[in-house]
């Protein structure tokens, strides 16, 4: 087994630290949680940005939080190749700081959305899919306000064209309708990755799908993906 250190990055307003922390640790990673205030890694494998609210999603969700010393930090580790992975505030932090295009904005219903959703995975070629069959069907929970995602139409066209939407939301049967879409982000999108593909945002949570005891475990597979993906390193 890899030793993978991960390093999961706490904000004020963060509530899915521990959960991404114990799912690290499912894994047998070696999980550390950062304080957003500090200015070292710790010479991370992997870093994940987890959900929640940081600072209290003032302005607009992840606004704030990019201008925290450690944000710089996670900047600097992914312009050089080093995996990120951001999961709902996450990925809207992700947006925000620019590393992601884009933005998360408020959902279609004006509401807050907490269920079970099915996202089909529409890209293997990532650290983070690719132990997962193409265009398999996943119940990963969901819990947001801002999850709508959008791009101008260019930016679309250049998501599709790369390869870089990785999750969309679909119904039971992995049909893209709009009825299965709820949030009303643009074509369906619930994760998307950078044009290195060292840099993956969704909203849906794995992290809340990696275990037994749970309804699903359809995250496993994420998190199995990145232990393959460091294992092939070694």
């Amino acid at each position: 087994m890899a030793n993978i250190r991960v390093s999961i990055i706490q904000f004020p307003g963060s509530n899915c630290d521990h959960d991404a922390y114990h799912a690290a640790e499912l894994q047998d990673w070696h999980p550390v949680l950062i304080w957003h205030k500090d200015h070292d890694l710790q010479k991370p494998d992997l870093v994940i940005l987890p959900g929640g609210f940081s600072y209290g999603d003032y302005l607009r969700c992840g606004a704030l939080a990019k201008f925290s010393p450690i944000v710089g930090e996670v900047i600097q580790f992914a312009n050089s190749g080093g995996l990120v992975l951001g999961i709902c505030n996450g990925f809207q932090i992700l947006t925000e700081s620019g590393l992601l295009p884009g933005a998360l904005l408020v959902n279609r219903s004006l509401q807050f959305i907490c269920q079970h959703q099915f996202i089909s995975v529409e890209d293997t070629d990532t650290a983070f899919t690719n132990r997962i069959e193409l265009g398999k069907i996943l119940d990963i929970p969901i819990a947001h306000k801002e999850g709508n995602y959008f791009i101008e139409p260019d930016g679309l066209k250049e998501l599709e064209d790369n390869g870089r939407i990785i999750f969309r939301y679909c119904d039971k049967s992995g049909k893209i309708t709009e009825d299965s879409n709820p949030n009303g982000s643009i074509s369906n999108i619930a994760g998307i990755c950078n044009q290195k593909r060292n840099i993956l945002g969704m909203m849906p949570h794995p992290e809340r799908a990696a275990e037994d005891i749970l309804v699903s475990q359809d995250g496993k597979g994420i998190f199995q993906s990145l232990t393959h993906f460091f294992e092939c390193s070694l």
